[in-house]
């Protein structure tokens, strides 16, 4: 049923996706540029979508039932994963535009087939072994903090796990040097700062949460380079329950390796393109592509999340007070 109802889907979602991948129609409004030429991104930019991250297969159930067991409303949809929706008018689906209420941004991006475009299928190819530990990870989430995305650790969403869309705080204040660009999480309140002076990788002895990452612009699009990532029994690529749950947990290697774009399409607009490749958990290279809309009015608030708080004490001693 759920492949059936796909089909239908991906003709549409690939007429709304054709709209903002295009290029803008002759005689559009020039890109903004900083002195030095380059376009200037700076900014506040917003990725509210509900595009799931792989197309919805027969697969999904059995692939989100341990994750079921601790977020029983979540559930596999011809249209993508749904679960955060329900009866509170007030409470996080109203805030995501999926209920009644008018959401929290007017900035939101068309529902499309996927956020995968590559492979042409729109799944991630997830090696069976990467899979299996995965499942385990979710299984003994309550057995130790180690089970958990850092996320739920309050230490990173990660690079590019912190680009695609969660729940709420799906905002990013970007600054522009000649330099460095600079791009300030709202989820997490978390800097990261990209050289663009040439400057190769850290040593492969340095080991970083969201690896090295290191900047240069090709035309208009910078691109960002992104190694040196620790080797994680759960990584950091996908760590929120709405978009990328059928991921989530999944475990990162050492030769994990990311390439981003960042591509204006118009003033107000840019595409976001981000490459993943890592052979110990993947069997090939997969490609995300989503828009990023500028969004001036948006207001980004301090996430007071920080290691060792007590939700996460608190959920571990939940578990065992349940006899879980």
């Amino acid at each position: 049923m759920i492949r059936q109802h796909s089909r239908i889907l991906i003709s549409a979602a690939l007429v709304a996706a054709a709209g903002w991948l295009a290029p803008p129609p002759a005689g559009a409004q020039e890109l903004p540029r900083t002195a030095d030429g380059h376009p200037d991104i700076q900014g506040i930019w917003v990725n509210f979508d509900r595009t799931p991250l792989e197309v919805p297969t027969d697969e999904d159930p059995g692939r989100i039932a341990a994750l079921r067991q601790w977020f029983p409303g979540l559930e596999v949809t011809p249209e993508g994963l749904r679960g955060l929706t329900g009866p509170n008018p007030g409470g996080l689906a109203s805030f995501l535009g999926e209920g009644d209420g008018e959401g929290h941004s007017s900035k939101r991006s068309a529902l499309r087939r996927s956020l995968v475009v590559d492979p042409p299928s729109g799944r991630v190819p997830v090696l069976p072994e990467a899979e299996r530990q995965k499942q385990l990870n979710l299984i003994h989430l309550t057995d130790s903090y180690t089970y958990h995305t850092p996320w739920e650790r309050c230490i990173t969403r990660g690079v590019p796990g912190g680009m695609f869309p969660a729940g709420y705080n799906n905002s990013y204040r970007i600054l522009q040097t000649a330099d460095y660009v600079v791009f300030l999480y709202e989820m997490i309140h978390e800097p990261r700062i990209i050289p663009l002076d040439g400057s190769p990788h850290a040593p492969a002895s340095i080991r970083l949460w969201n690896g090295d990452s290191r900047g240069r612009w090709e035309g208009d699009t910078l691109v960002v380079e992104v190694a040196n990532y620790r080797a994680e029994q759960v990584g950091t690529i996908a760590t929120s329950i709405t978009s990328t749950a059928t991921l989530k947990s999944i475990p990162q290697g050492a030769g994990m390796r990311v390439v981003e774009r960042f591509t204006p399409v118009e003033p107000g607009r840019l595409r976001y393109d981000v490459t993943v490749e890592d052979p110990e958990v993947y069997s090939a290279p997969w490609t995300v592509s989503m828009p990023l809309h500028r969004d001036d009015e948006y207001d980004m608030y301090e996430y007071a999340c920080h290691e060792g708080n007590y939700g996460l004490a608190n959920s571990l001693s939940g578990a065992r007070a349940k006899g879980e």
